[in-house]
């Protein structure tokens, strides 16, 4: 049984570390990374996991990004323990999370990732809209969080500014 609720600023190191421990050297040179970079994370959607011991399980984190003028989420990364993966986390921390995006005004959520993975979640290719280099354009997908949220949405995927 699992705990979810926002990341906290408290949390930040420690979400740090769980993601260092589950993806490879290097990726915060990412193209992605250079999106977040002096941005924070979307309060609220961004989440951690705990166990019943309070123990970090796995965390997601979206932030703010614009494709041309429109406004979209940026969902990632999304990390689950390794002692804790295979029993869904990751799922349930993308689907908590998704839930509670459209009532705090967003329309749209973007990611690069894997698409029969993120598939089973609605993402679906993105056509038209460009990460920075160097991104594979087959691994850009998104998920309309209303009804046509995505028409007509197209351009550079660039940092998020007021």
């Amino acid at each position: 049984m699992y705990q979810f609720r926002p990341e906290k600023p408290d949390d930040h190191w420690e979400v740090e570390a769980l993601y260092d421990t589950c993806f490879a050297p290097g990726r915060e040179a990412l193209s992605s990374y250079r999106l977040r970079d002096g941005i924070r994370p979307v309060p609220g959607l961004s989440r951690v996991a705990r166990d019943e011991g309070g123990i970090l399980a796995g965390a997601i984190r979206y932030w703010p990004v614009h494709i041309g003028k429109t406004d979209a989420l940026l969902l990632g990364p999304v990390a689950v323990h390794p002692t804790r993966q295979g029993e869904g986390l990751g799922r349930d921390l993308i689907e908590d999370s998704l839930a509670l995006a459209a009532p705090l005004g967003w329309d749209r959520v973007m990611l690069v990732g894997d698409a029969p993975y993120y598939g089973r979640f609605g993402f679906v290719r993105l056509d038209g809209v460009v990460m920075p280099p160097p991104t594979n354009p087959d691994r850009v997908l998104g998920r309309a969080l209303v009804a046509g949220a995505w028409d007509g949405v197209r351009g550079d995927v660039t940092r998020w500014a007021d």
